[in-house]
């Protein structure tokens, strides 16, 4: 019998982890500055570059592409190696992908306050960028599918399926997203027109959500957490029905994003059906993965990675109900330009994202630098400040939604706004905002 010897590459993994933890507090405190604006709408006057409408897109991106984008490299270089049993397959296309992601990044740091953006939300980055991007994008997926080619194992686990989706996807939304005419080298026009550049930018807008923060995140989920429990996925053959139904389904349906606007009703319908349709897959998903914990909760209320990972999958169902509920017709005119929009998405990505982030790096480090972790009792004071924080933003938002949707449905007999000044609902909400 052949022995074979190899190593895994941990040293970017590494990489990648100081990356995703140092973007998060960046894209955390902008966060924080953003909310103080809120309180003190003087903050920052007469600073440019730091004006709520530039910052915005600069926390947007910092938590999005550089917090979860650097978890998502991370979680995938570590599972991915080990799911095929081989090495990634080229070191340079591993260190291109993150030497250009952390120049990508600071690129968006230093443009998105100067003022230089295309105004497409989640794809604020001009064109330059948006090359940049692709190409690196490009170099990630080449490695992933050049190693799958070189692996040991024939089986192809189902989080690698979800890899997959992710890479080809991302790329595909991205590249169509961003088709424009560069008119110098920080300024761009799109090469779609109103409804049409509508429909295109929620089409991205809607799957960024679905390819970049959920299905390589559920990839993670399926590989992470039956490691952290030391027990297996509850059910495979409901895990492959859940990433073939999600493939199918999360693509139609951004559409939702406009309702009541200029776009075709059936588009619009056809939006708000798909969207209905993806509580079954997503929740199969959330079902799968608590009950993964068969047998293991007992190690939940001692073991921070598994408690981090069953409040991730929890803010998961959260999310991926109210979602579909938003995208009712009835719902979403009530709710639509609401605070309650920033309290479902904050619940998505603080929970989904962030503590399944989190759970992950509690995880690899004691593993990576073969070591126990420092101190179990700051993990779990990190989950309980993080878990408390996350319900002290959300309530106080959903409040301010239902105020706020209250009080724009107030209409006097001859049919003219009860509330007509508009400063009359943002100073019923501010008791919200501390």
């Amino acid at each position: 019998m052949e022995v074979q010897q190899f190593y895994y590459d941990n040293k970017i993994v590494k990489k990648f982890l100081y990356a995703t933890m140092l973007w998060g507090v960046v894209g955390m405190l902008v966060g924080l500055i953003l909310a103080f604006m809120f309180l003190f709408p003087n903050l920052t006057d007469g600073i440019s570059w730091l004006s709520f409408g530039r910052l915005r897109p600069l926390h947007t991106n910092a938590v999005i592409f550089a917090f979860v984008g650097n978890a998502i490299f991370a979680g995938v270089y570590y599972s991915l190696q080990r799911l095929l049993k081989a090495r990634m397959a080229s070191d340079l296309l591993s260190n291109i992908n993150f030497w250009g992601w952390q120049l990508i990044i600071v690129g968006a740091a230093i443009t998105l306050p100067l003022g230089f953006t295309t105004s497409k939300e989640y794809a604020e980055l001009e064109w330059p960028f948006d090359i940049a991007i692709a190409l690196i994008w490009v170099a990630f997926g080449a490695n992933m599918i050049w190693t799958i080619l070189n692996r040991r194992q024939r089986h192809l686990y189902v989080a690698i399926w979800f890899y997959l989706a992710t890479f080809v996807t991302v790329a595909v939304l991205h590249i169509f997203n961003s088709l424009e005419l560069p008119v110098n080298a920080l300024k761009s026009y799109s090469a779609y027109a109103g409804v049409q550049d509508a429909l295109v930018q929620w089409w991205y807008g809607h799957n960024a959500v679905a390819f970049f923060l959920t299905t390589p995140f559920l990839g993670l989920m399926y590989y992470f957490v039956p490691k952290a429990a030391n027990r297996p996925v509850y059910s495979y053959r409901l895990s492959i029905v859940h990433f073939w139904s999600l493939i199918f389904i999360y693509i139609w349906a951004g559409p939702h994003h406009l309702l009541y606007t200029a776009l075709p009703s059936w588009a619009q319908n056809l939006g708000v059906a798909f969207s209905i349709m993806l509580i079954m897959p997503s929740w199969g998903g959330m079902i799968n993965g608590l009950l993964t914990l068969r047998g293991a909760w007992d190690k939940v209320r001692t073991d921070p990675v598994l408690k981090f990972m069953v409040v991730a999958i929890t803010g998961y169902g959260m999310a991926t109900f109210e979602g579909p509920m938003l995208s009712l017709k009835n719902v979403n005119a009530i709710a639509h330009f609401t605070d309650w929009i920033i309290a479902h998405v904050h619940v998505g990505a603080l929970a989904w994202n962030g503590f399944l982030a989190f759970g992950m790096i509690y995880y690899l480090v004691p593993k990576l630098f073969k070591t126990k972790l420092y101190s179990t009792g700051l993990a779990n004071l990190h989950f309980w400040i993080g878990t408390l924080g996350i319900i002290m933003y959300a309530l106080p938002m959903y409040v301010a939604g239902f105020t706020q949707a209250s009080m724009w449905k107030q209409f006097n007999p001859d049919g003219t706004l009860v509330y007509g000044n508009f400063l009359e609902t943002v100073s019923e909400i501010i008791p919200m905002y501390w």
